[in-house]
């Protein structure tokens, strides 16, 4: 590869070739989100989340930013920033690595194999070690919540529309919590 722009427009291009949904923010393609299913036969299989890629300038020498945007329950992710800890991102990048990677090899690893002794949810990483089968409950509670496609589309629009009320929200019965939508979002 002759320069990291003509890589970084080549890995985009793979991951929007491929069976991801990638959609560009500001019609750039150094930050979109990609949606992403949970990994087949885990507690996460039927969940779909909206991750947040940034890439740097130095891509792919510097690795790309990425996050979750709904929440999802799991020791290695924040709840509120939907911050993932990932050794392979966040210490040992690789300019071999590509984006293909982190959505077909880390993300589905991540969420296969939890690492409970150094959490960002300590909560999560807590419950896990002490009671997994409460753990799994609550997984699996977050999935449904959370990490549905109607759930994603309607939390991301409610969270980004300042005109709706908390009052409105609550009159369906539903919690209007900014908190219990979309993780990684700036309160208004």
């Amino acid at each position: 590869m002759s320069s990291p722009s003509k890589r970084r427009d080549m890995d985009v291009m793979k991951l929007m070739m491929s069976d991801y949904t990638v959609e560009p923010i500001n019609d750039g393609i150094s930050e979109f989100n990609v949606e992403f299913h949970g990994p087949k036969e885990s507690l996460y299989e039927g969940g779909l989340w909206k991750i947040h890629v940034e890439l740097p300038d130095g891509y792919p020498y510097k690795s790309p930013s990425i996050g979750f945007l709904n929440k999802i329950y799991h020791p290695n992710v924040d709840e509120l920033s939907g911050s993932v800890c990932l050794d392979v991102i966040n210490q040992s990048w690789s300019p071999m690595f590509d984006l293909l990677n982190i959505f077909e090899v880390f993300l589905p690893q991540l969420l296969l194999y939890p690492n409970p002794a150094d959490p960002l949810n300590g909560e999560a990483a807590s419950l896990m070690m002490k009671d997994r089968k409460q753990y799994d409950e609550k997984v699996k509670e977050y999935c449904e919540r959370f990490a549905k496609k109607e759930n994603i589309s309607k939390t991301l629009t409610e969270d980004s529309n300042e005109d709706i009320s908390d009052e409105e929200d609550a009159s369906d019965g539903q919690s209007a919590s900014s908190d219990d939508n979309v993780a990684g979002e700036a309160d208004p």
